[in-house]
C-alpha cells in the first residue's frame, strides 16, 4: 500500500488539505459542510484507487460548486474512508454527474469491523445515465450505522 499523502488544492475557491492515499482496486467481494455532516478532513483518511489531477478526491467531499472527484482511467473505482475512530453515520448523500457519455453507474456501500478483512454490504444501487437528457443523479440514504 502506498504512503499517505497530505495534499492541499482548491475545491469551490477554498484551499482544502485532506489526508489521502492511492490504493490498487477492491475485489468484487470485498462533510464539514453544515451542521452535523461530518468534517471527513479530520476524521478519517481517504483512499482511493485512480484520481484526475484536475478532479481530486477532495472534491467529492465539498457540497455546493466544487467539480467533484474523476478517476484518470475507466472501470471500477474505489473510494474508501478509513476513519480514526468509530463514527455513528445517520445520513449519506450523494450525486452522480455524467455529461458526456451514456454509461451505467453503480454504488455499493461497505463497512468493515474488523479493519478491512472482511466487509458488510449496506446499499447497492445502480443508474443509467443518457447524456444530454439524463445527467445528473442525487442519492440520499438515511442509515442508522456505528462504523
Amino acid at each position: 500500500m502506498s504512503s499517505i499523502h497530505n495534499r492541499q488544492s482548491r475545491a469551490r475557491g477554498k484551499l482544502v488539505c485532506m489526508r489521502k492515499r492511492l490504493i490498487t482496486p477492491t475485489p468484487e467481494t470485498v462533510r464539514s459542510h453544515g451542521e452535523g455532516w461530518l468534517d471527513v478532513e479530520r476524521a478519517a483518511i481517504v483512499e482511493f484507487t485512480s484520481e484526475d489531477k484536475d478532479y481530486p478526491v477532495e472534491s467529492a467531499f465539498v457540497s455546493g460548486q466544487a467539480r467533484g472527484w474523476r478517476a484518470v482511467a475507466p472501470g471500477s473505482q474505489t473510494i474508501r474512508l478509513v476513519f480514526d475512530q468509530p463514527q455513528r453515520l445517520k445520513h449519506i448523500s450523494l450525486v452522480f454527474e455524467e455529461n458526456e457519455t451514456a454509461r451505467t453507474q453503480e454504488f455499493l456501500l461497505r463497512w468493515s469491523p474488523d479493519g478491512g478483512s472482511s466487509s458488510k454490504e449496506i446499499v447497492r444501487q445502480q443508474w443509467n445515465f443518457s447524456p444530454p437528457e439524463t445527467t445528473t443523479i442525487g442519492s440520499t440514504g438515511k442509515f442508522r450505522l456505528t462504523l
